[in-house]
């Protein structure tokens, strides 16, 4: 599976993106991750081929997370951005169902990440 992602930017505290990102064939679990300089890889949301979400503590009521699953996408909007929120953020998908939704060893597939950066 091929995943590429787009969106990202930089934009003032307060302000809103949309992350998508596009996989080359169906998944059971996508994600996104991020991370930031000196810090580990950490989940920001994730979404199940059913639909079940989970998110980090910090991002919750913030972020939202959605997926076509006849298009293979997922996409992430991000609302209320703050600069804490500046990272690489990466998209990532598995085929699976066992393991957890919360670790980046559980996924297999990544997409190139992008730039997000939050002014204050």
């Amino acid at each position: 599976v091929q995943l590429q992602a787009s969106g990202g930017g930089l934009v003032e505290a307060g302000g809103s993106l949309r992350l998508s990102c596009a996989a080359s064939g169906p998944t059971y679990r996508m994600g996104w991750f991020r991370q930031a300089p000196g810090k580990e890889r950490e989940l920001v949301a994730a979404i199940s081929w059913g639909g079940m979400e989970h998110y980090e503590d910090s991002v919750r009521g913030r972020f939202a997370i959605s997926r076509n699953n006849v298009e293979h996408t997922v996409n992430l909007r991000m609302n209320d951005l703050k600069p804490e929120d500046t990272a690489v953020y990466y998209c990532a998908a598995d085929r699976e169902r066992g393991g957890s939704p919360l670790s980046p060893r559980d996924y297999n597939y990544w997409g190139q990440g992008t730039q997000v950066t939050v002014s204050s």
